[in-house]
């Protein structure tokens, strides 16, 4: 496969990850000491002065004590900041500082399309783009992303992605952890793949094309063998999953369940207690996790054969702000259903022309042609979307809204599906409604795609007007 000029690696890539054990797993916790705790993002808080200055800037990283990878990434050289931002005017700023074009899209921010930051809005190396943007929705865990057609996958997967934590300051108030870093934790889970020589390598053969490339080594906010240390109370785990294709099963190891208080698109009416979430590429979910009992559980992730993602570890000299669950929270999960104006049918098309980029990859039968509008939303209106997926599961994203899931495979909804979603995952067939209230016309159309980064650089993507 031809490199681009984005990054240069000539590291031979590795066979995919091999899951670790459950005693595994409980060996890696055990492993940790207090030298290896987890840090989060640094953070980036707009809400003073209305201005957010981001640049995508090369740099290294030694990710496993070995050699150097280089790395791209936002005001750092791996990753960005986490943004903090409130309803109103933003004026952002943000540079290249690369050899190749980037973009900033705000994944999950309900903006026009001139501000979406997709495709049709390069930043050429050395230039800057700088939307005046006006922020108006509920509070909600999005992130944002280069994406640059045929390149978002690479240049994503060696950095450039953040988060963002969109805020109206009444965590408190609805009874949630909300100290950055103490009870509130940023946590972006990526798989990456790593040669002997502790590089991380993005080299896709046909198959890691085919079914969206897959890392043999878990990194949490950029960082592998850390451990979270919590307070002894209730604590927010704020989850991206930030991978390029592996879709995380997550679970505790001692059984104790995740309370969902957030999903996508904000917060839902009342906490789900949850004994797995599911999360697929570029996913969010918010959930609470009591250590009130003073026990450290370890996050893991797919049962059937278990590894390690994150252990935690107690310390009672910490503030534990919530020690008790919200019964309620303020999330409003209107009905759409029955208002929609148009049905469209989704295909999300892969043939065993798939094994080559360019080929086989497809929405309806088309391949992405950044040059055709797929179809016209008129602005205001609700439409029903029937999504189906060939030959494995892809999660689908519409960039510009936020809709809701009324059915999988016929059925009701999983309850991490339950609130306000940008992306489903679709193993068959699903149906979303959503209301298309922000204009995109045809020089800057809103996308959707699959969230496999592979997959969409492939030509599994389309676009559409909302006039």
């Amino acid at each position: 496969m031809k490199r681009r000029q984005f990054l240069s690696s000539s590291a031979t890539a590795l066979a995919a990850a091999a899951a670790l054990s459950h005693g595994a797993a409980r060996a890696f916790a055990q492993e940790q000491t207090p030298k290896q705790r987890l840090s989060m993002p640094p953070l980036l808080d707009t809400r003073s002065t209305g201005r957010l200055s981001l640049q995508a800037q090369s740099g290294s990283q030694t990710f496993l004590g070995g050699v150097a990878t280089p790395t791209v990434g936002f005001n750092q050289d791996y990753l960005g900041p986490t943004v903090i931002l409130k309803n109103g005017d933003l004026a952002a700023d943000v540079k290249n500082g690369l050899k190749a074009p980037v973009s900033a899209h705000w994944h999950g921010l309900l903006v026009p399309g001139e501000h979406d930051g997709g495709p049709h809005l390069p930043i050429a190396p050395g230039e800057s783009w700088q939307p005046e943007m006006h922020i108006a929705q509920d509070p909600a865990t999005i992130w944002y992303h280069s994406h640059i057609h045929e390149r978002t996958a690479e240049q994503v997967y060696f950095g450039l992605a953040g988060v963002i934590h969109i805020t109206d300051g009444e965590d408190d108030a609805r009874g949630l952890p909300s100290a950055y870093g103490v009870d509130d934790l940023t946590l972006v889970l990526q798989d990456r793949r790593f040669d002997n020589a502790g590089r991380m390598v993005y080299d896709p053969s046909m198959m890691d094309v085919m079914h969206g490339f897959a890392g043999n080594r878990l990194l949490v906010n950029g960082q592998t063998g850390a451990t979270a240390v919590v307070p002894q109370g209730i604590v927010r785990l704020r989850l991206l999953n930030g991978s390029n294709a592996r879709v995380y099963t997550l679970f505790l190891d001692d059984t104790r369940p995740m309370h969902l208080v957030a999903t996508d698109g904000g917060f839902l009416p009342e906490p789900i207690a949850l004994n797995t979430l599911t999360l697929a590429p570029g996913e969010r979910a918010e959930v609470l996790v009591d250590m009130s009992d003073g026990k450290a559980p370890v996050l893991l992730s797919d049962p059937a054969q278990p590894y390690g993602v994150l252990p935690f570890a107690v310390d009672a000299t910490l503030p534990a702000r919530i020690t008790r669950l919200p019964d309620k929270l303020d999330g409003v999960l209107e009905d759409l259903a029955g208002s929609e104006v148009e049905k469209r049918d989704i295909s999300l098309d892969m043939g065993m022309g798939g094994m080559m980029r360019g080929g086989g990859f497809a929405i309806n039968g088309r391949p992405y042609d950044m040059g055709r509008i797929d179809f016209a939303v008129a602005q205001g209106t609700v439409e029903r979307w029937r999504i189906r997926s060939t030959m494995i599961a892809h999660p689908f994203h519409v960039h510009g809204v936020r809709f809701r899931v009324l059915s999988e495979n016929g059925a009701p909804p999983r309850p991490e599906n339950t609130g306000w979603k940008d992306i489903v995952l679709v193993p068959g067939e699903a149906e979303i409604i959503a209301r298309f209230d922000q204009p995109a016309g045809q020089e800057t159309p809103y996308m959707f795609h699959c969230h496999i980064l592979e997959h969409e650089d492939a030509g599994m993507m389309g676009q559409f007007t909302v006039t």
